[in-house]
């Protein structure tokens, strides 16, 4: 045979393996492989973006993000900031560009370290008793402004007496008298509160400004003189019990002197001040104490007079703000119907929408996510989110009219996979007509004439939103051979503040007619199998599907994650047991206890007959395993088929370490193909 034949031959055998690899759906080992770019900072004259890199350690079962340098010219630098192995965030540029400050990790915690764009030198600045957060540049470029927590000592009640030497006595019990003691993610929060420091950009000691038994935390803006550098804070004398409340401040960096600047009943936040110095932006609204409300973006001038609400004809929240170099407007960030926008508003609020697709810095589900910033001359770095990929950097240039993705992390493992195509529908509620959107997601080379088993995803929250956006979990199951259907019920967000409100007293409700509604929707049109439904979610998700299956009996079987089944329970041992009465539902428990056990999911358990598996991380403590327990104890005496999957190790966030990510969509799926 000749040489030419055999390359012939061989380039034939290569086409069809490339094609058989790329029919290959996404499978539980990618999961390891995925990466997302994060943060994408760019430099003041536009020329970089610093980025941070996250992804998984498969030996390490945990995910970790390194910073990249990355050039938007025809240059394409393109490379780790770093020669560290070790997690590094929150890179921020020096106003002249020639710097850029992070937070990277250490042995003994986090610090912040400067790395020098012209001689690629790196340089450590701290050695801080916590990690800082909110790292802040001058103006001038001469100090880095940052907050920290600042340790305090626990109360002690009683004197012990001292132990016999080498005696083996029990450990000290550990006493708190705080509101806030706990959170879930992180356990037991040691004593202590959140200061704002600055440091010499060359380093040296940090300086304390703030000072008092109050937290400041959140972003820093640095007033033009830097003379003064302005925050958010609730410094109210019972600041504890007024935790909806926060105001936002300045602090003197020469004397430490404070002010406030805002005083409305309601969380204040986020100041930006304008690079001309004359006027401070801030996010808020005055607290009508209820389920949702929008978060709107105010203006005041930089003393704190002549404040006007800039957003007040726009129906959405505003999750972050940029001003444009020359003061005359900001950059926002928004969600509408299921998308994340950025658009410009000028200061008389006129919004002009300039970009629809940010996201996919959320692996696991398909939440709303992302990030941007902007360069002097206007051109905008931020997170592009698509259906068949996680976040690449995206560059909208400075006349808003082309997109250029910069970066394509993931195209060496996805390219050679077939995903499950993403479909937006809208259906009608049969509660009140309104129109209701969700998401179908088809199994890899799906003929859609033929009707397939129907998973249904209920998100968490349930104040929060999914979106077209890319999902490992999503697609897992798509691969197995189920249609998903992911929806926004009323109360998600990203409709309005009415639309999000309608849940106020009335969770579980309407929002479950919602769900089914478009579940028939989708068994009428021919693309579910009626025969063959099942159904699960997550924390909000997880509350759905009890509800669900203690109202119908249409599934085949059921996956319930840390939901919450008794709200009686529930509101008292949760972390954020103190933020539910009125805001949920009126009063207190105590006060209020057939109000809170009629919307208590375990109220309706005599009537499931689901085959029901139930899901919780053992260290949750936003919906504590002692609810999960009390859906699968009482299925259990009534003789329902159930199982109860306890995850060693995780938080309310099951899928935040990769092979627990696998766990959970492993367990959902073998208990889903039991019933099939």
């Amino acid at each position: 045979m000749t040489i030419w034949k055999l390359f012939l031959i061989a380039g034939i055998l290569s086409v069809f393996q490339l094609n058989a690899q790329s029919q290959k759906p996404f499978d539980y080992l990618d999961v390891f492989q995925l990466e997302y770019a994060g943060d994408p900072q760019i430099s003041p004259n536009g020329e970089y973006v610093v980025y941070r890199r996250t992804g998984f350690d498969i030996m390490e079962d945990k995910s970790k993000g390194d910073l990249w340098l990355l050039s938007t010219g025809d240059t394409k630098t393109h490379h780790k900031l770093t020669s560290r192995e070790v997690n590094e965030s929150s890179a921020r540029w020096s106003p002249s560009g020639d710097r850029i400050a992070f937070v990277s990790g250490t042995d003994n915690g986090s610090e912040i370290y400067v790395y020098w764009t012209a001689s690629n030198a790196m340089a450590k600045l701290t050695q801080l008793e916590n990690s800082p957060s909110n790292i802040t540049w001058s103006p001038d470029g001469k100090h880095i402004a940052f907050t920290m927590k600042v340790n305090a000592k626990a109360p002690v009640i009683a004197k012990m007496p001292e132990k016999p030497k080498d005696a083996k006595w029990a450990e000290a019990p550990r006493i708190t008298d705080r509101l806030k003691h706990e959170a879930d993610g992180q356990g037991y929060l040691k004593p202590g509160f959140n200061h704002i420091f600055t440091i010499s950009a060359e380093g040296g000691a940090p300086r304390q400004l703030t000072s008092g038994d109050f937290n400041h935390s959140g972003n820093l803006s640095w007033g033009a003189t830097g003379a003064n550098i302005y925050f958010s804070a609730n410094r109210n004398e019972d600041w504890e019990y007024d935790f909806r409340n926060s105001e936002v401040y300045s602090v003197n960096t020469q004397t430490g002197v404070i002010n406030a600047l805002t005083d409305a009943n309601g969380p204040d936040s986020s100041p930006q001040v304008s690079p001309d110095g004359k006027h401070i932006a801030y996010l808020g609204f005055v607290d009508k104490v209820q389920t949702y409300q929008t978060e709107k973006l105010h203006l005041m001038n930089s003393d704190g007079s002549e404040k006007k609400e800039l957003t007040s004809n726009i129906d959405r929240s505003i999750s972050d703000a940029v001003w444009a170099s020359d003061s005359k407007g900001l950059y926002v960030q928004y969600n509408d119907l299921g998308l994340t926008k950025l658009g410009y508003l000028d200061l008389s609020g006129k919004l002009t929408e300039l970009i629809t697709n940010v996201g996919g810095t959320s692996l696991g589900r398909p939440y709303a996510s992302g990030s941007f910033s902007v360069a002097n001359n206007g051109t905008i770095a931020y997170t592009i989110s698509k259906t068949d990929r996680p976040a690449d950097v995206a560059l909208l240039s400075k006349k808003g009219k082309s997109v250029e993705v910069l970066t394509s992390l993931n195209d060496d493992l996805l390219n050679y996979r077939t995903l499950g195509e993403v479909e937006e529908i809208w259906y009608t509620s049969t509660v009140d007509g309104r129109k209701v959107q969700g998401w179908v997601v088809y199994p890899p080379n799906h003929n859609k004439s033929q009707p397939a088993p129907l998973l249904v995803e209920n998100h968490g929250g349930p104040i929060l939103n999914y979106g077209p956006h890319f999902s490992a979990e999503i697609q897992l199951y798509a691969a197995a051979g189920y249609v998903v259907f992911y929806p926004n019920p009323r109360g998600s967000t990203s409709y309005g503040e009415e639309f999000g409100n309608l849940l106020y007293n009335n969770y579980p409700g309407d929002d479950y007619n919602d769900v089914m509604d478009g579940v028939h929707e989708l068994v009428n049109k021919g693309v579910a199998d009626k025969e063959h439904l099942y159904v699960t979610g997550g924390s909000a998700g997880g509350i759905m599907t009890a509800w669900i299956i203690g109202k119908n009996n249409e599934f085949k079987a059921a996956v319930v994650a840390k939901p919450v089944m008794n709200w009686i329970s529930k509101t008292l041992v949760a972390d954020n047991y103190y933020g539910y009465a009125n805001s949920r539902y009126p009063g207190q428990p105590w006060e209020n206890f057939e109000n809170y056990w009629k919307f208590s999911p375990l109220s309706l358990v005599g009537n499931v007959e689901t085959p029901t598996m139930v899901m919780v991380g053992m260290d949750d403590l936003r919906t504590p395993p002692s609810e999960a327990k009390q859906l699968y104890h009482a299925l259990k005496l009534r003789k329902i088929e159930t199982v109860l999957v306890e995850i060693p190790e995780a938080s309310h966030g099951i899928a935040a370490r990769p092979s627990n990510l696998i766990t959970k969509v492993a367990h959902t799926l073998a208990w889903f193909e039991k019933f099939k």
